[in-house]
């Protein structure tokens, strides 16, 4: 049926305006593609996230030309890390990517980005959930139309169908569209499970986000994870904890309690003051630990695709870069078959990256092991630099140097070995 302000055809339908979505978006519009951008929510909406921009999130914002806006919020220059009796500060290495960060609020971010997408062309919807594809010759056949489902005014579920000659898919870490398509979630290999609130602070223009290496439990157990404080500006910082967990080894801990707890800890150093607010948790597919990232005519991006950095839990910057690459496969190819060219892309931007990341992220979740390295590697400053330039994927093309070789290797040994190779 036909519904008002809802297309009835596109080129390229996107489910989801995350910034993987609008990312897509918004470069394929810029491409000259018909593009729908549909999602869920009204926005603009919540996010559970750490709010945290990396240079490599920053380089592909200035990219969609939003780096003056990105300015007007705070900038920091690294990463203060806490843990086993040492502070470090570690200011971002620089080289082929920016030399500093930022943090902006889901909420703001996401719809800066659908917004920028809408200037560049596409069309928005609100407040339409994707449930159902249409296909053509079978399950293994190309999308010929999204079924998207609404409550409307007397409280009665409508839908509506949008014909589309592509689709690109996302719609998050639990991706429901994705499951219709055949997507499968592994969790063999590490997963994340995370949690975040917002808490005032005077400290909330500090030019150094904060990670506690050494996050501790209600038993003062030394947890496979790390707590973190990104000031936000404003007289406010996201606060929040994360662990990882194996199929084998799952993360016996309740998120919310541990952020308490965590919060507690932190109070009076870091000025946080009065009760937590907006609390949200969630599961963090890692690693490209997906199945069935693409068909004929669809791809999976993003958090959707497990396009989230196993080591530190960022998927902002992954989301923004498959958005990107995905429109220019869609500009270029405009007929061909999504199914192997799109893993391809996949596999070979981050498939070394992601298996060397999973493996040592998985080493964290071994009992004893992290009490027991941790305090070497915080006494070396060279070691915790090396980490941050790893850990936050970091690593161009671009670059040359001895730790992106030994880093690239790292990987194609790691990848060479892998029962189930990322995307796989």
């Amino acid at each position: 049926m036909a519904v008002a302000g809802v297309p009835e055809e596109t080129d390229v339908l996107v489910v989801g305006a995350g910034p993987a979505g609008s990312s897509a978006a918004a470069w394929a519009a810029r491409h000259g593609l018909d593009v729908v951008l549909v999602d869920a929510a009204t926005f603009p909406r919540d996010k559970t996230c750490g709010d945290g921009l990396t240079p490599r999130a920053v380089h592909e914002l200035s990219r969609l030309g939003l780096e003056d806006w990105l300015r007007e919020h705070t900038v920091n220059l690294g990463l203060r890390a806490h843990g086993f009796g040492q502070t470090l500060l570690l200011p971002w290495p620089g080289g082929s990517l920016p030399n500093w960060g930022s943090a902006v609020a889901r909420t703001e971010l996401d719809d800066h980005l659908r917004t920028t997408a809408i200037k560049a062309g596409a069309t928005a919807v609100d407040g339409l959930r994707a449930v159902d594809v249409r296909r053509r010759g079978g399950q293994q056949g190309p999308v010929t139309a999204v079924v998207l489902e609404r409550t409307g005014e007397s409280g009665e579920k409508e839908r509506v169908e949008i014909r589309c000659r592509r689709l690109v898919v996302a719609d998050g870490v639990r991706s429901p569209l994705g499951k219709v398509l055949g997507r499968e979630w592994h969790r063999d290999t590490v997963y994340g499970v995370a949690g975040r609130a917002y808490i005032d602070s005077t400290r909330s223009d500090d030019p150094w986000i904060s990670s506690h290496l050494e996050l501790r439990g209600p038993e003062d157990e030394v947890l496979s994870g790390y707590g973190w404080i990104f000031p936000l500006g404003g007289g406010q910082v996201n606060i929040g904890v994360g662990t990882l967990a194996t199929a084998k080894r799952p993360a016996n801990v309740s998120i919310r309690p541990l952020m308490s707890l965590y919060t507690d800890e932190r109070r009076a150093e870091f000025a946080l003051d009065g009760d937590l607010r907006a609390s949200t948790s969630a599961l963090l597919p890692m690693g490209g630990a997906v199945s069935n990232v693409a068909g004929p005519n669809w791809a999976l991006i993003g958090d959707a695709a497990a396009c989230v950095n196993p080591l530190n839990g960022e998927g902002i910057d992954y989301g923004l870069e498959t958005g990107r690459m995905v429109a220019d496969l869609l500009a270029a190819g405009s007929r061909s078959d999504l199914t192997d060219s799109w893993r391809r892309v996949l596999v070979d931007h981050y498939g070394e990256a992601f298996s060397v990341a999973r493996r040592l992220a998985g080493l964290v979740t071994v009992p004893g092991l992290l009490p027991a390295l941790g305090p070497v590697g915080m006494r070396s400053r060279f070691a915790m630099t090396l980490a941050l330039r790893w850990m936050g994927n970091l690593v161009d093309d671009a670059d040359r140097d001895v730790a992106a070789r030994v880093w690239r290797r790292a990987g194609r040994v790691s990848a060479a070995r892998d029962a189930r190779p990322p995307f796989a």
